[in-house]
This record gives structure tokens, C-alpha cells and sequence, in this order.
């Protein structure tokens, strides 16, 4: 599920003991996306992708709209910027769906981890877009994030073969939806984004759904399906929690924590475990993710005021 700073642009600050709440709903909220990924991949053998995916967003939009508009009014409902909350919910939609047919194809693991390249991803467009400046050792690290991509794709060794295109796309349409978050987080509230943004993906897949309805017969598949969407709705809420309470420079380097919770549910509900190269690459992508955010948060902790824990 994509995450960002985005839903940090409001922090409501409050020292050491909102920073390690604010730690762990984050990793409450990436266990849930691991739960969810888990799922996903059981459900996108059995159901067409977009009807699966209507159900999730249909889900989490109600559920998102249920629990968010009573704390925050009618003005939740009001953007100042409503094309571009349309075209994160659109990027949001994509990548939703790349990584509904990438779990189909790959392990969670190997599926998370490469997926998880995308804040270092971010950090390069930064550069290229805004031009920013990064030290030549944030370089070196999102250098090997990217190695350690190439470590569990491996390009002609068979071992995930052409599937990988699509983690590898869901990264890059990622980047530029937490570009976008980014942007968004310094003008409109966290909560309107999120509702924006379930909703759009409730909407397109409601006008696609009647081409791609099923008899599915199953309980056990539709049971799966709604706990998809509870899964997606509880750990975006969670998210929103946790950057009210800390800083993203302090909370991005538990994100990392879900290429562990991806690959623990890959082994429990299906019995894989990544091999010998694959663990080399999610070991260097979650220790460069790290680092990369370690960097950022020394940069920006004077201006972010952000809590010390």
C-alpha cells in the first residue's frame, strides 16, 4: 500500500511520548498492509482484479468517510486544490492495481522490498525536479537500494523473470504519488487527501466494474475481500495517527519494518522464504532506506522541530 509524508504536513507536535505513539501506530499501520498484501495475493488468484479492488476501495471509502467526517465536519470535504487530489487518487488507483497483479505474480517479500526502493526513488527526483542537494553519501545509498533491487530481480536468472516490471512500475508511479502527497501536505488537510483519494479509486472501479463482474461462490473469497478493505482503511487511518504525533524524518525508517512483516506472511500463509541473493537485496534496500532517511532527518530536524526520543 503506498505511505507518506504527506499526512506529516500537520504533526501536532508533542515531544518524546507522541513520537513513540506516533512509532507505533506506523508500525501497527505497515503490519495491516502486510496482512492486507498477504491477502491480496490469495484473492487475486481467485477474482478478477478490478471487481476485488471495488470491493477494497468501495470498503475503505465508507469506512475512511464513517470514522473521518464526524471528528473533522463538512469541511473535510473541501480542497483548494481538487484537480490534484483527483490525480493522486488516479496515481493512487494505478499503482493499487500494479500491485494487485504484481502479488499475483511474485512472493510478498521480494514484491514489498522492491516496492520499498521508492523513497529513494523520491530523494533522485527531488534532485532532477526541484534540485535539490544531497550529500554524496545519500547517493551512495540510494545506489544501493538500487543494487539491491538488481540483487532480488536478478535480470535473466528466471527467478522472478518479466513480473518484476511490476513492482519496478508500481515504484515509479509510487514516486511520483509521494511527490504529489508531498505537495498537497502543505496546503490541505491529511484527512481530506485520504477521503479524495479512496473515493476516487471507489469511483473509477465502480464505473469499470460491469465489465469485470464475477459469480464468485466462495464465503472464504468474500470474506477475504471485505477483510482487504478493513485491512486498507485501518492502516491508512493508522498513518494519519502516526504523522500526527511524529515528524516523517523520524517515522520513515520504520517503514523498513514492512519488508520484515512481508516477508514473515509470505512464509506463514504461503510457505516462501525468499533465497540466499533475494535476502542479500532486502537487506540492503531496508539498511540504505534506513540510512537515506537517517541523512534526511539530521538535515531537517532543525527546521521540523521535530521531537527527540
Amino acid at each position: 500500500m503506498p505511505s507518506g509524508p504527506g499526512y506529516g504536513a500537520r504533526r501536532t507536535a508533542g515531544g518524546s511520548a507522541a513520537a513513540l505513539g506516533g512509532i507505533g501506530f506506523l508500525v501497527t499501520a505497515v503490519a495491516c498492509f502486510a496482512i492486507l498484501d498477504a491477502a491480496t495475493k490469495i484473492v487475486a488468484l481467485a477474482v478478477p482484479a478490478l471487481m476485488a479492488l471495488w470491493v477494497r476501495y468501495m470498503l475503505q471509502a465508507i469506512l475512511s468517510t464513517a470514522v473521518l467526517l464526524p471528528l473533522h465536519g463538512r469541511g473535510l470535504l473541501r480542497s483548494s486544490q481538487p484537480r490534484l487530489q483527483l490525480l493522486r487518487g488516479l496515481l493512487l488507483s494505478i499503482c493499487t492495481t500494479m500491485a494487485f497483479f504484481g502479488l499475483r505474480l511474485m512472493p510478498v517479500g521480494e514484491f514489498t522490498a522492491i516496492v520499498m526502493v521508492t523513497p529513494l526513488a523520491v530523494s533522485v527526483l527531488s534532485v532532477v525536479l526541484f534540485k535539490e542537494k544531497i550529500a554524496p553519501l545519500h547517493w551512495l545509498l540510494i545506489a544501493g537500494g538500487f543494487i539491491g533491487t538488481l540483487f532480488i530481480v536478478r535480470p535473466g536468472s528466471g527467478y522472478i523473470g518479466w513480473a518484476a516490471l511490476l513492482p519496478l512500475a508500481c515504484m515509479a508511479g509510487n514516486s511520483a504519488y509521494q511527490l504529489l502527497t508531498s505537495h498537497l501536505g502543505k496546503s490541505e488537510n491529511p484527512a481530506t487527501t485520504h477521503l479524495y483519494s479512496v473515493w476516487v479509486g471507489a469511483m473509477l472501479s465502480s464505473l469499470l466494474l460491469p465489465i469485470s463482474w464475477a459469480v464468485v461462490d466462495s464465503p472464504w473469497i468474500w470474506s477475504l475481500m471485505l477483510f482487504i478493505g478493513i485491512m486498507g482503511a485501518a492502516g491508512h487511518f493508522l498513518l494519519v495517527l502516526a504523522y500526527q504525533r511524529a515528524s516523517a524524518a523520524i517515522l520513515m525508517p520504520y517503514l523498513y519494518i514492512h519488508i520484515g512483516f512481508a516477508v514473515l506472511a509470505g512464509w506463514l500463509v504461503f510457505g516462501h522464504v525468499p533465497d540466499h541473493w533475494a535476502q542479500i537485496g532486502m537487506g540492503l534496500i531496508a539498511l540504505c532506506g534506513v540510512g537515506s532517511a537517517w541523512m534526511t532527518a539530521r538535515q531537517s530536524r532543525p527546521a521540523m522541530q521535530a521531537p527527540a526520543i
